[in-house]
């Protein structure tokens, strides 16, 4: 590893959960760990943000689910019914990473019984040579109207796609888009930036999380240079 070059490892807390010698709930939660020789103090700082982060997460989030199994396995052994695993997966995806820019996300799925489980997804942009956490206006330095713009480009988008048939949107979509474009649901690629939307925001469940993909050339964004 030499220069600015930042490492990322996966670092992961996983455990199956039993009641009454019966499994009911199994989890997996994996978060970053960096190396970086250019910048060590921030690598550890957020390396200990992350698995502080990580830990809460198993502490809280896994114990109510937890709880809420047990419950559950009383009930359906009460009433005859099947046991239904419950499961929690915290996974996250490195999106960029050139020189001192980091950009990853987080997907936090859970299934608490029912049809299926829901996933969450939040992300970071970190700049390591600042040591500062990017925001979606750092990419149009001198832009005020970006929030507009982006919304616009988001609905041609769909547009595209629903004339195409090739995507399920809710009909109110436009409204939508506006009412749950949130400026922290960004990420980084090569060549631009991605907007993405949770679950049911726009779309039905079977859409998953929708994404859409904004060139760097478009309406003066830029990509953080260090």
């Amino acid at each position: 590893m030499t220069g600015n070059q930042i490492t990322v490892r996966e670092k992961e807390l996983k455990q199956d959960l039993y009641y009454k010698n019966t499994l009911i709930l199994r989890y997996f939660i994996k978060y970053p760990q960096f190396i970086s020789e250019a910048y060590p103090l921030v690598a550890n700082k957020l390396n200990a943000l992350y698995r502080t982060k990580a830990v809460m997460y198993e502490r809280s989030n896994i114990m109510n689910l937890y709880q809420m199994a047990m419950v559950e396995y009383e009930y359906s052994i009460a009433n005859n019914y099947p046991i239904h695993v419950f499961e929690a997966y915290v996974d996250f995806k490195v999106t960029y990473n050139h020189n001192c820019i980091v950009s990853l996300y987080f997907d936090q799925y859970e299934y608490a019984g029912g049809a299926h489980g829901l996933t969450v997804r939040h992300s970071d942009t970190w700049d390591f040579s600042r040591s500062k956490k990017l925001e979606l206006a750092d990419l149009f330095p001198g832009k005020t109207g970006y929030r507009d713009y982006l919304i616009q480009f988001i609905n041609n988008e769909i547009g595209k796609d629903v004339a195409q048939e090739s995507f399920a949107y809710f009909e109110n979509y436009a409204a939508l888009v506006n009412e749950n474009f949130k400026v922290n649901n960004f990420y980084l690629e090569d060549g631009g930036v991605v907007i993405y939307f949770q679950q049911y925001d726009i779309a039905p469940y079977a859409s998953g999380i929708p994404t859409f993909f904004i060139p760097c050339s478009q309406s003066g964004m830029c990509l953080p240079r260090c």
